[in-house]
């Protein structure tokens, strides 16, 4: 062992004298400057501000970080340093430097007011390309001061934060920074801003706006900046020479108009002068809008049905999207109102005629095609959304204490029925059945808007032409055929009841007891959207037993069982054993019911909630920093919109993002999510601010930081057809 020791050592002292020789040969290969020729330097003066002129060798950079500056007898101000570059660096991380003619500008004041000249300290620390990294280097300068340089008390500067002005060289923010709007079409508006060469304006501080005026501009279109550190905001994305944003707008009338415009803006003299923030106000002439006006569909399904409700006939229109209705129809946002028609059918009574099935089955979907088109043009003319509209706990509660009631009244607890008294009414009007087809509409009402809760492309164009065009009749024509078209399969469906249906005896009994119980689990599936994972979960194990139960899980046969009874026994004791491991998996911490078991097989750790390493954001400052960071490191962005009561959302997670060639193609791709399940005030401002009227909804930015234009995803998308539109967006 003794040997072992000591050949060890030794090995590794020959091996490091080896690698050491290699690199001297590497160096010697090399002409090495000293740092003093590689980083050369002068230092001059003006009132209040030194500037320290930097000529780097190329090939080799400064580290901005390691820069550190001092001056006996008087007190220096933060330094302006240029727009450098982002280096990934093998020793210090990702870091700023700079290369060639570089100019910093040092703020300073006199502590001793008879100085002439000031003895300058520099720090700074510089590498070369090829791998070389100088060690950390002092400098010194002398800097001659100018007659009745800055003293103290005084800043030296034109003006500071505060925005008070002296006299310098400084232009008037109206010459430095000269706004230009010009309309691209009738939704469309280019402003564009001449800066002043040296000057600069802030990112983050550009806001359009339009007071009083009969149009709504939507989130501006920027390009990327650079990187400036200010001594006010720290590191802080700016433009230089000129920027042109692009500002989409909503009008209300599509008639021509003049309409006054709010320029917002903040900008700095680089190395001087930051002005305060200030607006400028600017006319233009919108000329006459139509649907025919708006631009060629884009790539994305939601846009392209955009361009077909704008420019198609309205009998085109119509038939377009009562088709898509039909598709729609089969998704699981809709497959829960095929249980509740069921069961307000089953409900009837035990002679339910076919014709009775037809006109219960026409009325609850005319109530909810009426309901969608009347709602959804009223949100999509406000700008809000459908289908957070209605989720609140109040509301979704009491449809859930709705299917319960309707459940019990399935047992023969009672008979459900409407009052005497306007039932009495209700027959003098329209006939016997006039309660029971009101009743229907209405249940078909409620169904439209709490129970179907997904964002789906269509959907989403026709809000989009109410919202964007003011166009409201086409957009509801559009909404209308669409509802409808989700109604034939239930249509169908409900007329074939009355004759699938037994008419009497213990099968109709049997028959409405299923239904019962489905009715039951949606009240469970409507309220899990506002309960604690592990509540829903106590509820599902508490169907599920007692579904085991009342299917004779714990009833004797008898000698000669029949095989409906054989095969309901059987159905029984697999949902009470159900019943017992989803009891068993709640009490572990579990809340999927689909794996009850996950807590306890992944070793009682938490379960993960999202396949994808989502980051979550809240506010738009969020989304903000994620879109700069993610620039800055030359990435792309996704931006994925979700909510607990989105069932499109939990497809997307459950089937799209946990596929591995997915998550292979979003590896070196930033994602963030925002979460807006609540439908608080933030959620609904940072729907706001990206134009989205509900989850799902994913949106991209390339490497710069800019969206993708024309390629979000909205509602439900397949992985093959996932890994299509990213091998788009992430090219």
């Amino acid at each position: 062992m003794l040997r072992a020791f000591c050949i060890r050592p030794l090995s590794q002292a020959l091996l490091g004298l080896v690698l050491a020789a290699v690199s001297l040969q590497a160096l010697a290969a090399r002409d090495i400057k000293r740092a003093d020729e590689v980083f050369r330097y002068s230092a001059s003066a003006t009132a209040g501000v030194i500037e320290l002129v930097w000529d780097i060798e190329p090939g080799h950079y400064l580290y901005r970080d390691k820069m550190k500056f001092t001056a006996p007898g008087a007190e220096l101000g933060a330094p302006r340093y240029p727009a450098g570059e982002v280096h990934a660096d093998e020793f210090f991380g990702e870091q700023i430097v700079f290369r060639g003619r570089t100019v910093v500008q040092i703020p300073y004041t006199l502590t001793d007011a008879g100085l002439t000249r000031l003895e300058l300290e520099l720090r700074s620390q510089g590498c070369a390309d090829w791998g070389l990294c100088y060690p950390p280097q002092r400098w010194q300068a002398t800097v001659d001061l100018p007659a009745g340089g800055a003293t103290a008390g005084s800043s030296g500067l034109p003006f500071g934060r505060a925005g008070t002005v002296s006299q310098d060289d400084a232009l008037p923010a109206e010459q430095a920074f000269v706004p230009s709007v010009s309309v691209v079409d009738a939704f469309t508006l280019a402003v564009r801003w001449d800066i002043a060469p040296g000057y600069y304006l802030y990112r983050k501080d550009f806001a359009v706006t339009a007071p009083g005026s009969a149009i709504q501009p939507g989130p501006l279109q920027l390009p990327a900046g650079v990187m400036e550190l200010d001594e006010e905001f720290g590191e802080t994305e700016v433009y230089f020479d000129a920027v042109t944003l692009r500002v989409p707008f909503t009008r209300a009338s599509p008639d021509p108009q003049d309409v006054e415009l709010v320029l917002a803006y903040q900008g700095c003299k680089q190395g001087s002068i930051c002005y305060p923030p200030a607006t400028v106000s600017a006319r233009i002439n919108l000329p006459r809008a139509a649907a025919t006006d708006l631009p060629p569909p884009p790539v994305s399904e939601q846009d392209r049905l955009f361009g077909v409700i704008a420019e198609a006939s309205l009998v085109s229109v119509m038939f377009v999207f009562l088709g898509l209705g039909l598709l729609l129809a089969f998704t699981p946002c809709c497959l829960p109102m095929v249980p509740i028609l069921s069961g307000i059918i089953a409900g009837q009574g035990d002679n339910v005629s076919t014709a009775r099935s037809f006109w219960l089955s026409l009325s609850y979907v005319l109530g909810m095609a009426f309901t969608y088109t009347v709602a959804g043009a009223a949100v999509g003319a406000a700008g809000g959304q459908i289908q957070a509209a209605l989720q609140t706990p109040l509301v979704l509660g009491f449809v859930a204490l709705l299917f319960v009631g309707m459940s019990l009244a399935m047992f023969g607890l009672y008979e459900l029925q409407l009052p005497s008294a306007l039932q009495t009414r209700l027959s003098a009007i329209g006939g016997n059945n006039s309660g029971g087809f009101l009743g229907t509409a209405i249940m078909g009402a409620i169904s439209a808007l709490v129970v179907s809760t997904c964002v789906a492309p269509p959907l989403v164009a026709a809000l989009a032409v109410i919202a964007q065009t003011g166009d409201v009749a086409r957009g509801a024509f559009a909404l209308f055929s669409l509802s409808i078209g989700m109604g034939i399969p239930l249509l169908i469906f409900g007329t074939s009841a009355g004759k699938l249906l037994p008419k009497a005896g213990a099968w109709m009994n049997t028959v409405k007891g299923i239904f019962g119980l489905l009715l039951l689990g949606l009240a469970i599936w409507i309220l899990d959207r506002v309960l604690p994972g592990i509540v829903s979960m106590l509820l599902w194990a508490a169907l599920a037993v007692f579904a085991g139960v009342w299917l004779g899980a714990f009833t004797g046969l008898g000698d000669h069982p029949k095989p409906g009874q054989l095969f309901g026994k059987g159905a029984g004791v697999l949902a009470t054993v159900y019943g017992a491991v989803l009891l068993v998996g709640a009490l572990s911490g579990s809340s999927n019911p689909l794996q009850p078991l996950d807590r306890l097989t992944s070793g009682g750790g938490a379960a993960t909630e999202h396949a994808l390493p989502f980051q979550l954001i809240k506010t738009v400052d969020d989304f903000e920093a994620a879109r700069q960071a993610a620039a800055a490191a030359d990435q792309h962005l996704m931006l994925d919109f979700y909510a607990d009561w989105c069932v499109s959302c939990k497809e997307m997670e459950a089937w799209t993002f946990t596929d591995p060639a997915v998550q292979a193609a979003l590896a070196d791709t930033v994602l963030i999510q925002a979460d807006v399940t609540a439908n608080d005030a933030a959620d609904q401002a940072l729907l706001e601010h990206f134009g989205i009227f509900g989850p799902p909804t994913i949106v991209f930015y390339d490497r710069s930081g800019a969206e993708v234009q024309g390629q979000r995803v909205v509602g439900y998308m397949k992985t093959a057809d996932f890994l299509t539109h990213l091998g788009y967006v992430l090219r």
